[in-house]
């Protein structure tokens, strides 16, 4: 098992459901990052006038990947972009995958510079809660 992130996939849900492409050429990923409310419940009669707090809803927060980008008429991430909602998949190093579903927020082209590599970035904003599966 690598400590790394090496070998990790990203891929988007294809045909038939439940199957998953992976994109090639992915130079980074960020798992979406969850998050939760802090609702305060403070009282009159709080202890020692302590303010109080309960948990709130969950937030799945938001994934991003950069690729390095070769133009092609079927780019996957801009189909993606332009279809709305979909599946996502993220393969760790060790097999375990985290599923989410969610849409892309931004589809930003890379920066064209004589001998600079092209990379293009993207983000999901993830809806509903991420799930874990074992490795298969």
């Amino acid at each position: 098992m690598s400590d790394i992130g090496y070998d990790s996939e990203f891929a988007i849900e294809g045909t038939p459901p439940g199957t998953y492409v992976k994109l090639a050429l992915v130079a980074a990923i960020t798992p979406p990052g969850m998050t939760r409310d802090a609702v305060e419940n403070t009282h009159l009669e709080s202890p020692d006038e302590w303010k109080q707090y309960i948990p709130g809803l969950k937030d799945g927060g938001e994934a991003s990947i950069t690729l390095n980008y070769v133009p092609s008429a079927s780019d996957a991430l801009f189909t993606a972009f332009n279809a709305g909602a979909g599946k996502y998949q993220i393969t760790f190093p060790n097999g375990v995958r985290m599923r989410f579903d969610g849409f892309f927020t931004a589809y930003t082209p890379p920066e064209l510079s004589p001998g600079g590599l092209m990379q293009l970035t993207a983000t999901i904003k993830a809806t509903g809660a991420p799930t874990l599966l074992a490795a298969a």
